[in-house]
């Protein structure tokens, strides 16, 4: 059976909590499996453009506990320009997966499809490595959920938040 993946990363004062929603089908509403792990290391400062650096060690720890994936849903850009990657590339060549950006917000410089969701106004910027950027930019807009985020997407932030 084949598993998608959503992950997201949350840095509190007292440690950082991973957390992984795994699904089998793009429309599913409830995850097949959910993953969280805290860690109580410190994680590298924040630098701009250098977000890999940060995040990868708790993203790499909690996809370690999933079953095989075929593609990985970030929160972030797989590329930040052309030949210049971004948190999706580095997490690709770390573990050998497909990875799908989802963010949130325009990175300037990056080149991403323009995935609107529903009603939304704003979109969703969506970019790929290992996986065709168009037909990650359509899932992303088939996914379960009326509004501008995923359902799917919104739990792992929920979990790595600590909303269980």
């Amino acid at each position: 059976m084949a598993m998608f993946c959503c992950v997201d990363v949350d840095y509190q004062p007292t440690g950082v909590t991973a957390a992984a929603v795994g699904f089998a089908s793009w429309a599913d509403a409830l995850a097949t499996i959910e993953v969280v792990v805290r860690s109580f290391d410190a994680p590298q400062p924040y630098e701009p453009g250098a977000f890999a650096k940060r995040e990868l060690p708790f993203l790499t720890t909690v996809l370690a506990r999933m079953p095989a994936l075929e593609a990985i849903l970030v929160d972030a850009y797989v590329w930040l320009a052309p030949e210049r990657p971004g948190l999706g590339k580095v997490l690709h060549d770390a573990c050998g997966v497909p990875v799908i950006g989802v963010a949130k917000t325009r990175f300037d410089g990056a080149v991403a499809i323009e995935a609107v969701r529903g009603d939304s106004a704003r979109p969703l910027y969506v970019t790929a490595v290992g996986f065709d950027a168009a037909a990650a930019a359509a899932h992303v807009c088939a996914m379960h959920g009326e509004f501008r985020i995923p359902t799917l997407i919104k739990r792992a932030d929920a979990l790595a938040r600590g909303n269980r």
